[in-house]
């Protein structure tokens, strides 16, 4: 478990070297609700805090045998991104099928990458084969702490620029960042938002441990095969609420922030605002939520094809 002062230590280590995201309103979506545009951090996704924060606690001697990840590509860009600005050599274990736009980031950052994976069901025990033969240290996508903790400055940020707020709904995956913005915020409403199709935290919660799925979504940035053990933890004794939405609702949202909040997401970045437009996340009158737009990396031909659905 972390607690809210890992969070505010996971700020001082990051510093000045990321983005604070701005926060929009949204007279369509309603009065009380705001966006809080992740996808303006650098690499187009929140990412980066929780990387950071534990690169930054490295030995020096881990530092020197390099790091591993694996991860759909939000995760994986961050990692280039934060190991090229650490100095430090990253080797990031995607899947054969993952995003084409998403696997050439992050090579451009100037990780390695391995793809003999061949889905998302597979991808951690080839990072662990990898690891083992490298002796990398793993940056997990969300299981860590201090990966967790760092997330949670996007609910720092919120606190401050909205003091006033009730909710605050979450994109979530493997539910790194659900954890880190529950403990950012123990006395705030904090629901999250799970795909229909990718349902690792809920069918954790449903069995009281963490539970393989095999996760099948427009949103692959929210494709875990697993919710994170610290993540249930977490939801479990907060009693957070998750709900689910539909495909359709994602991309209903994506085409709505791109369209009338100028907002160019990620399906996985638009889920909160699916939430609150299907009223999955109904509000009372004079409530305030915050949505947390997660990311903005999208292929092409991926976003101009939910574009140009009615």
């Amino acid at each position: 478990m972390i607690a809210v002062d890992d969070v505010r230590a996971a700020r001082a280590t990051i510093g000045d070297s990321l983005h604070r995201t701005p926060v929009f309103s949204s007279a369509t979506l309603g009065p009380g609700v705001l966006l809080k545009a992740e996808l303006f951090q650098r690499t187009g996704s929140f990412k980066p805090r929780g990387v950071l924060n534990k690169l930054r606690s490295l030995t020096p001697e881990e530092r020197t045998r390099g790091v591993i990840a694996a991860s759909a590509g939000n995760h994986a860009q961050a990692l280039a991104y934060c190991a090229a600005l650490e100095g430090l050599d990253a080797l990031l274990v995607m899947w054969s099928t993952a995003s084409a736009a998403k696997i050439a980031a992050t090579r451009g950052y100037g990780a390695q990458v391995d793809l003999e994976a061949p889905g998302p069901e597979t991808v951690f025990e080839r990072m662990r084969e990898l690891q083992e033969a490298t002796g990398r240290t793993v940056v997990h996508a969300f299981d860590d702490p201090l990966v967790a903790a760092g997330q949670g400055t996007v609910g720092l940020e919120v606190a401050e620029d909205v003091p006033h707020v009730d909710v605050v709904v979450v994109p979530v995956g493997g539910g790194g960042l659900i954890a880190g913005i529950a403990t950012a915020l123990p006395d705030t409403r904090v629901v999250g938002v799970e795909p229909v199709g990718s349902t690792a935290l809920t069918s954790a919660l449903a069995a009281g441990e963490s539970t393989p799925v095999s996760p099948r979504s427009i949103a692959d940035g929210l494709n875990a095969p697993f919710a994170g053990g610290l993540a249930l933890g977490i939801a479990q004794e907060r009693t957070l609420e998750i709900v689910l939405v539909e495909e359709d609702e994602i991309e209903d949202a994506m085409r709505f922030l791109y369209q009338r909040a100028k907002l160019a997401c990620e399906p996985a970045g638009a889920a909160a605002v699916a939430a609150l437009r299907s009223e999955k996340v109904p509000l009372t009158g004079g409530e305030t939520a915050v949505a947390v737009v997660s990311g903005g990396n999208v292929a092409g031909e991926t976003a101009a094809a939910i574009l140009a659905r009615p």
